[in-house]
């Protein structure tokens, strides 16, 4: 059978977009995959050989991800998709936006020619056009699957965006943030996103939020709009969101990227899944990298925001096929694309049928996977890159072990490290020297600590530190004379 392994997962199988192996059954190809990839086995199960939570197993596009179904079998032709996290529909719905809302609305002769295009859609026309423009949406991050979103949106006519984001435009987000320029480097991309958006559309209502979403704030954040648009980059606020749109009941339009990966879905539709329902659990820091921390293609945040903007659209106008409970999953190296299904649980902690989560809390995405320190436990020690560096340059006895993905290393090597991926550390462990000191380098100092831990579970009993603040600390320090930049 085919077995097909979405772009995160990638690394753990040599790099293998497809891996033709033999079996029928759901159990024995993914016994085979653990034979053949050794370093796969400890991303898809944890250490109990249970299938880790994060992980969707579909074949073709049903989810068999349970595992009562794992001794069904198939034929040669059906195809089996591993999907992780990183991450329905009827032609005649109802609007999100009431006709009374509808019947409010009004435009002037300007607006009648500017919105002339959705006009002449007879799936649009006046009343989809009106309801676009009475319609309130919610965007958290104005980053690179942001900047598409709101700008599409913002030339549609919708009539209120508010915005939501803590962070200040940087060099590096102008290569797939296009909603930024180089003269909006060091502001907040709020204030940018704002400037931006005037320039699209003056009549539409901009409130922007400069802020970090967090359990006290989430709600209010959403209170009174229509439909919530997550384009955000970490898992804490991915779960803040869900559970705060499942809990108020109100629509979330939902993207995701990696690399040249992406997918977009609808959660909280009518009665349709929620994020916890497709994803209870996140992974763990180091098995699945982040868009940041892998990279990103820089059109790949247009063709998925874009998408994203147009499910939004439908919503309002309560037009075509939306993706509740479907998610379209778009590999833009390979030219691919497939659409799942995405099922509601009833065991989901949100919107099952036993809830056990009635209010929004804070996802303390360290605690829950073993970075913080109990008081029980021995603390990772760390060792600042400053401190480093008199250790390289007195020539001391250390090994550096570098965790990172290697693409990372080709933009800025460190010198001296020895590369070890962290699905390798136990198996490999003989490789250190449990007489000197190892240091763990990652690109912010999370990685490592998860390599610590993962030895220390192994059973090596040499001194360990983590490089505080990872290659991002040290770059200017360790790096400097080093001509490690590519």
């Amino acid at each position: 059978m085919n077995v097909y392994v979405a772009a995160t997962l990638r690394g753990f199988f040599e790099r293998n977009e497809v891996i033709n192996i033999e079996g029928n059954t759901i159990g024995r190809v993914l016994d085979r995959l653990r034979d053949e990839y050794p370093d796969a086995g400890k991303v898809l199960f944890d250490d109990n050989g249970n299938l880790r939570r994060f992980i969707k197993i579909y074949v073709n596009d049903d989810n068999f991800t349970d595992q009562k179904h794992w001794d069904r079998e198939f034929g040669e032709t059906d195809e089996i998709y591993l999907i992780p996290a990183i991450a329905g529909g009827a032609a005649k719905r109802d609007s999100i936006i009431s006709d009374e809302r509808r019947k409010e609305t009004a435009f002037d002769d300007k607006e009648i020619e500017k919105w002339g295009n959705h006009l002449l859609l007879r799936e649009i026309g006046v009343k989809g056009q009106k309801r676009i423009k009475a319609s309130r949406v919610v965007i958290f991050g104005a980053g690179a699957l942001g900047s598409p979103v709101i700008q599409y949106l913002a030339a549609a006519g919708a009539g209120t965006i508010k915005i939501v984001d803590p962070k200040e435009v940087k060099p590096a987000d102008l290569q797939n943030q296009v909603l930024h320029t180089e003269r909006d480097i060091g502001r907040p991309r709020v204030a940018s996103a704002k400037d931006k958006i005037r320039n699209i559309n003056r009549k539409l209502e901009v409130i922007t939020e400069n802020t970090d979403p967090d359990a006290g704030n989430i709600e209010d954040l959403i209170d009174g709009f229509d439909v919530v648009v997550d384009c955000t980059d970490n898992y804490r606020t991915r779960y803040l969101i869900g559970d705060a749109c499942a809990i108020t009941g109100i629509p979330l339009v939902f993207g995701a990227l990696y690399q040249y990966e992406g997918m977009v879905t609808i959660f909280n539709y009518e009665d349709g899944p929620c994020y916890r329902c497709q994803f209870p659990e996140p992974p763990a820091p180091g098995l699945v990298p982040t868009c940041a921390e892998g990279g990103t293609i820089s059109p790949l945040p247009g063709i998925i925001g874009s998408i994203m903007a147009n499910e939004v659209l439908k919503l309002i106008t309560g037009i075509g096929a939306i993706l509740s409970g479907r998610m379209l999953v778009i590999d833009s190296l390979y030219l691919h694309s497939r659409i799942v299904r995405v099922e509601r649980d009833d065991e989901c902690p949100v919107c099952g049928k036993d809830p056990t989560i009635y209010e929004v809390e804070d996802f303390d995405y360290e605690d829950f996977c073993g970075l913080k320190e109990s008081d029980d436990e021995v603390p990772v020690e760390g060792i600042a890159a400053e401190e480093l560096a008199k250790r390289i340059d007195n020539g001391d006895p250390i090994t550096i072990i570098d965790v990172r993905e290697p693409h990372e290393r080709a933009i800025n090597r460190f010198p001296d490290a020895k590369v070890i991926p962290i699905g390798q550390l136990a198996r490999r462990q003989k490789e250190l020297d449990p007489d000197i000191d190892t240091i763990f380098i990652c690109k912010e100092g999370k990685r490592s600590i998860l390599a610590i831990n993962t030895l220390r579970e192994a059973g090596y009993k040499g001194p360990m530190y983590n490089l505080k603040g990872g290659i991002e600390a040290a770059k200017d320090i360790v790096l400097s004379h080093e001509g490690a930049w590519l």
